[in-house]
């Protein structure tokens, strides 16, 4: 392992964000603003979604950072939705973690916040969780 990934074995350098059934784990790297999610380039990773890159990037564009590092990510789990808000919580809390002041700049927008809302369990005598097989009165 030479180069960016050396950078990445130091566990202070990390940044772990969580969405429903997705995990990211989130490095920085100095570099010139590229996104790099399971060693493929994110854009090509996101299918060239916009919605996501610019949500993945929101933390950064705040901070004015955008052109100064490098984002390499691990994620597992989940869908691309999920996958992206997961890289976006990760991002934020490894930013604070590097500057504790960058707290106060990125809690208003909501980037701090873990969203709680997972998938609920399926009943018995139930279809799914709430579904219930077709009644018929007679």
């Amino acid at each position: 392992m030479t180069g960016k990934f050396e950078l990445i074995l130091q566990k202070d350098k990390i940044g772990v964000g969580k969405r429903k059934q997705s995990v990211a784990r989130v490095f920085l790297v100095p570099g010139e603003g590229k996104i790099i999610i399971n060693k493929v380039p994110g854009e090509k990773y996101l299918q060239y979604n916009t919605t996501y890159l610019t949500n993945i990037w929101a933390p950064l564009k705040i901070l004015k950072l955008e052109n100064q590092y490098d984002i390499v990510v691990l994620v597992n789990g989940g869908g691309l939705t999920g996958q992206a808000e997961s890289i976006q919580l990760g991002l934020a809390r490894l930013l604070c973690k590097m500057e504790p002041q960058n707290r106060a700049l990125l809690k208003p927008y909501g980037f701090l916040t873990r969203d709680a809302r997972i998938k609920e369990r399926k009943k018995y005598g139930l279809r799914k969780a709430r579904k219930a097989p077709q009644y018929s009165k007679r």
